[in-house]
């Protein structure tokens, strides 16, 4: 029986630092004023070479369907995309199953940021992995996060994508609209299938306005990015895999807006009720 690591509100390992100088993790007035005016930034060091090969190790054994671990996730999916010829490994609950996955979500170069940026203490919401394999890795469709988070209110989160190995557009990094925080909520749609579906829920404006950036990082660096940001990625067409991590937080104080549970296997927060507990540690 794999431990569930979500009883731990604090680190289990040493792969991390302790957060003694806030101030050597900071974003810059510059990188908090690009990221209210485009919604996102990015190429900000994230993982030493140390702390790379300690998750990079614990992916990719999460990436076997026979890990034992496998019941700890929310959810997961050896295959998101409906073509057996394009596979994106998606999961949700790392942080429950190996140490360094859930240290991560207290390390400074994380929580300082996100506190920052959401101008308050950060709750966690939950991580995902995205696994591109070499040659046939798939797609991730443009979307907006808070379209799949409409469950907890106000909208008040953050997301932060780390990358396992060098991001580029041959090997599908992320690409971000610029400004497209500041447009409405879209409709929530299939998430790894047909990639351009949002265009169709575009203003002529918005249309106008969409530009994506390619956002290629080295291995161990992350982007933030807003909860309306657009953002979406292509396959990897290389012959190395794309991995990478995400943690997704909010706010301390926002509410659940659903009397289903918010992740499966969770138990249930009332509407109204603030989100807490054992699966939404506080952690800054």
């Amino acid at each position: 029986m794999t431990e569930d690591l979500s009883r731990h509100h604090r680190p289990v390992s040493d792969l991390f630092p302790k957060l003694n100088d806030r101030s050597a993790y900071e974003l810059t007035a510059d990188q908090i004023e690009f990221y209210n005016e485009h919604g996102y930034v990015a190429g900000i060091k994230m993982l030493t070479d140390e702390q790379l090969d300690a998750l990079g190790e614990e992916v990719a054994a999460l990436a076997d369907p026979a890990h034992p671990g496998h019941e700890l996730f929310y959810e997961v999916h050896a295959n998101e995309s409906s073509d057996p010829r394009q596979i994106l490994f998606h999961a949700l609950g790392a942080w429950r199953i190996k140490q360094g996955l859930h240290d991560l979500l207290w390390h400074p170069a994380f929580v300082v940021p996100a506190a920052q940026l959401l101008g308050g203490p950060v709750r966690f919401w939950h991580d995902q992995i995205f696994y591109k394999p070499a040659r046939h890795g798939g797609v991730v469709i443009w979307h907006q996060d808070y379209s799949y988070w409409t469950r907890t209110t106000p909208m008040a989160h953050i997301s932060c994508w780390i990358g396992l190995d060098d991001s580029t557009r041959e090997n599908g990094c992320v690409h971000y609209v610029p400004g497209s925080h500041r447009w409405q909520l879209l409709p929530r749609l299939s998430f790894a299938n047909d990639m351009d579906a949002v265009l169709d829920s575009l203003t002529p404006a918005q249309r106008a306005e969409f530009k994506p950036v390619a956002i290629e990082l080295k291995a161990g660096e992350c982007s933030f990015h807003h909860p309306l940001m657009v953002h979406g990625s292509y396959a990897n067409t290389t012959g190395r895999p794309r991995r990478a991590v995400v943690l997704n937080a909010f706010r301390d104080g926002v509410t659940s807006a659903s009397d289903l549970p918010l992740l499966e296997g969770v138990p249930p927060i009332p509407v109204g009720q603030k989100i807490d507990g054992q699966f939404f540690p506080l952690v800054s």
